[in-house]
């Protein structure tokens, strides 16, 4: 199994969770010690790389997909009356995707050079 096989069957293996534990009910977020903004930066940031490392040719329809969820996501949190949908979350969220969409192009700019 190929890499980018690997990246796309991860992709979409976490995207499904992250939507569950955004708009369910604030019991089912799962806790760590890190602080929160940090948490959701680093979610999107790890879907973000794996999104562009699985769709190397696509990384302009992936962004799209990553970011668009991600505030969708957000804008669904003001459904669930136990969470709310802030500006400043969503901005995290994105700054984090975005970072990892990048990062994931980098490296697959590098091993395609290779």
């Amino acid at each position: 199994m190929n890499v980018t096989l690997i990246a796309r069957i991860l992709a979409w293996a976490m995207l499904a969770p992250l939507v569950v534990v955004t708009i369910g009910p604030i019991d089912w977020r799962p806790v760590s010690h890190l602080p929160v903004q940090l948490e959701r930066a680093l979610a999107l940031a790890l879907i973000g790389f794996v999104f562009a490392v699985g769709y190397p040719r696509h990384l302009l329809l992936v962004g799209l997909v990553v970011l668009s969820t991600t505030i969708l996501l957000e804008v669904l949190q003001m459904v669930e009356p136990s969470r709310h949908g802030r500006l400043i979350d969503a901005a995290v969220k994105l700054t984090g995707g975005v970072i990892g969409l990048a990062a994931g192009h980098l490296l697959n700019r590098v091993r395609h050079r290779s």
